[in-house]
């Protein structure tokens, strides 16, 4: 009852790590098989040293006895033993042969190991020519041996037998030993495959176990190892680790697994029972659509990258992006992941929108909320455009100078330029173009520019050149008389003078609004016009200047006019002239008669008459009536007359039946000096100039009319003379 009691108690429990090592049985001598008569010690060891305390021994699977870890034992029989600290070791059988003959093979033998055969007689000096067998057959080259080596044997169910020749009285008999079958114990148990899951959820990781022991008895034994679905190798092959990590399981691997186990020298090798694993499927769940730049704010040109992930979900997952208002998508993929990316190249202004995405893994497509992205779209190069109110920009005008880029979003904030001077801004909220108004002054000429900028960048249009033309300014009319008061035949000048405007000028005379005559001027300076003076010419004045941007008139000024400086003395000199003319037409009057003749002949075909009187210190030109104009591209010019020597000559001439008296005052021979000092007159040398006056013939039945009138002095200017040579002029001779 008590040796129950102890096996109870020391029977191989399970720690926290499973079953425990097994015991090793160990023989000495170290032979499975010996001669009835002979003893053969049992030693019980644990995996690596002897065991402590009691053992229990087993003879054919029954508890024998409780001792110490060694016991001899003399009868055959099936020996286990076990300690407190491992499990029951494997059975050894121990023969004790009472035949003449035996065959014994070592102990322990581990698979794979090699094994010591012996052929073994009572009496060892008459035991000859020993041959070895397996099976019944002859081992090769095992002919008269004491022992032969089998290698790398195995655990199967080979017999072996020795023959031997027993020497008994000089005469050999052959002696046949019992079969034998050799001991082999496992090197190591089948492995068995463990895998971290059966049922996996797809995309997770799983890992896989071949699990198995060396014998305690052969720790420096190395296994590799090697894992299979149904009849694929996973992994890369062999390896010396027990386990293999798959990083993802997927629906397609579900299917049968097994692993082997065997030596690294390939004498070993085992395979585990199959394990059916099967890939469970996660459908996709929370699907987000992410944009990179982040926001969907984006510049055109720019690269668009469209995310699209999900939370959960596993296997194959197809993704496709949309956006809306088109029918086709943008783009698919399908693979083993969680996200997905979509780069959208180089966007354009049409690209903008709201974009989705959809992900499904056979369980239905799901979608994603919806982001809307926004193209911004950088200037382009502005068109600036100048408007002026008329063909030609003019100072004074209100000129607009319109900013437009073709292209750009809105808002655009436009500045403008003159010569790269800011002259303002202004901004176009809602896209186009903006203008900017600008009085012009005539330092307005030059380069004109503008930029247009939205925030992506600035941009600057070519540059406008723009000439400003500037219209004559109030032009200022000035009368030059020669003297302090413009008398009657007085050569007047009548000066015209725009300050400002560019050239040519065109100058416009007028008297009490009567064109006189116009006068154009090429360059710098103003206009003259030059007018004779009469009594008929007293009045208001005023010129116009224009340079074909608008005329321009001037102050009128006022002119009054009085007689003449040579008869404006008092009446007593125009008494006088009359008497003298009356004198010396009495005394010539035989002699005039046949020259009044002759002159009022010449005066009807075309001969010379003098109108005008010559001023005293001037060259003048014929006075121009009121209706007279002047050439406009000839400006008119006053220039004074040289001095002259000329030598008075008087004489009268009186054509027949003619009342009119010519009188020669003087004649002058020019020189080439008085020529180019006077160069209105005559150009060629030494030709002679001569001046008549007019004079009136008094007929007899004039004469009570003339003497009645002698106390009044006629005012008519053509019809009182006097007959005096130039001031200066008279005053040298």
């Amino acid at each position: 009852m008590l040796l129950w009691l102890l096996l109870l108690i020391w029977t191989p429990g399970r720690g926290q790590s499973g079953v425990a090592p097994k015991a090793v049985l160990l023989l000495e001598p170290p032979w499975s098989t010996t001669f009835k008569g002979e003893k053969v010690t049992l030693t019980c060891r644990e995996s690596h040293s002897l065991a402590q305390g009691n053992t229990i021994w087993y003879r054919d699977m029954k508890p024998w006895r409780v001792r110490a870890n060694k016991i001899q034992i003399t009868e055959s029989g099936n020996y286990q033993c076990k300690t407190q600290g491992s499990s029951l070791s494997d059975a050894v059988h121990v023969e004790f042969s009472s035949d003449w003959l035996i065959l014994q093979a070592s102990h322990p033998v581990f698979e794979g190991d090699d094994v010591t055969l012996r052929c073994q007689g009572k009496d060892a000096k008459n035991t000859n020519k020993k041959v070895y067998y397996k099976d019944g057959k002859q081992l090769p080259n095992s002919n008269n041996l004491d022992s032969i080596k089998l290698n790398s044997v195995s655990r199967d169910n080979s017999k072996y037998h020795c023959t031997a020749d027993r020497t008994t009285f000089l005469i050999p008999y052959e002696q046949t030993s019992k079969s034998l079958s050799i001991q082999v114990q496992e090197l190591f148990p089948h492995p068995v495959l463990k895998a971290s899951s059966s049922t996996p959820v797809e995309g997770s990781a799983m890992t896989l176990t071949c699990e198995t022991q060396l014998s305690p008895q052969k720790p420096n034994v190395q296994l590799q190892f090697s894992f299979f679905r149904d009849s694929q190798t996973l992994g890369s092959g062999w390896s010396r680790s027990p386990k293999l990590q798959i990083p993802a399981m997927w629906t397609e691997d579900s299917g049968s697994y097994w692993c082997e186990a065997e030596t690294v020298t390939h004498s070993v090798k085992k395979r585990s029972l199959r394990s059916q694993i099967h890939v469970q499927r996660v459908p996709v769940s929370n699907v987000n659509l992410e944009i990179q730049p982040t926001g969907g704010q984006l510049i055109e040109g720019e690269n668009m990258v469209l995310i699209c992930s999900v939370a959960q979900g596993s296997g194959n997952v197809t993704f496709s992006w949309h956006r809306e208002g088109t029918v086709r998508s943008l783009g698919r993929k399908t693979q083993r992941s969680l996200l997905a990316e979509l780069q959208v190249p180089t966007v354009k202004e049409r690209d903008a929108g709201r974009y989705y995405c959809a992900a499904d893994n056979v369980h239905g497509p799901i979608l994603s909320t919806r982001i809307r992205v926004t193209v911004r779209i950088p200037v382009s190069y502005p068109v600036l455009t100048l408007r002026a109110p008329g063909p030609q920009a003019v100072v004074g005008d209100l000129l607009e100078l319109h900013c437009e880029a073709p292209r750009g979003s809105p808002p655009i904030l436009y500045q403008f330029y003159h010569e790269n001077v800011t002259l303002g801004n202004s901004s176009a909220p809602s896209g186009g173009g903006a203008s900017f108004n600008l009085s012009l002054r005539a330092e307005h000429s030059g380069n004109y520019s503008c930029d247009a900028d939205n925030g992506l960048g600035a941009q600057r249009s070519h540059r406008v050149s723009l000439s400003i033309a500037v219209p004559v300014s109030h032009p200022v009319l000035t009368l030059r008389a020669p003297g302090a008061q413009a008398a009657v035949g007085d050569l007047l000048e009548l000066h015209c003078e725009a300050l400002t405007g560019p050239s040519p000028i065109l100058y416009w005379f007028h008297h009490e609004d009567v064109t006189l005559g116009s006068s154009i001027v090429l360059s710098v300076g103003g206009a003259s016009f030059n007018l004779s003076l009469n009594t008929e010419h007293s009045g208001n004045y005023s010129c116009e200047a224009t340079n074909g941007l608008g005329a321009q008139r001037s102050e009128a000024v006022t002119l009054n006019i009085t007689w003449a400086r040579g008869t404006s003395g008092n009446r007593t000199g125009l008494a006088t002239a009359a008497v003298m003319g009356l004198l010396l037409s009495i005394l010539g009057l035989a002699a005039a008669a046949a020259l009044l003749h002759h002159a009022r002949t010449r005066r009807k075909t075309g001969g010379p008459s003098a109108t005008g009187t010559s001023s005293s210190n001037e060259c003048q030109e014929p006075a121009l009536s009121k209706s007279s104009r002047i050439d406009p591209q000839e400006p008119i010019h006053s220039e004074p007359l040289a001095l002259m020597e000329p030598e008075p000559v008087y004489s009268n001439v009186n054509p027949e039946d003619s009342n009119q008296i010519y009188s020669q005052v003087w004649s002058i021979q020019h020189t080439k000096e008085n020529s180019a000092n006077c160069p209105r007159m005559h150009q060629k040398d030494e030709e002679l100039t001569v001046l008549y006056s007019e004079l009136k013939k008094i007929h007899p039945d004039d004469s009570a009319r003339q003497a009645s009138n002698r106390g009044r002095v006629h005012e008519d200017g053509e019809e009182n003379y006097e007959n005096v040579p130039c001031v200066s002029l008279a005053s040298d001779h």
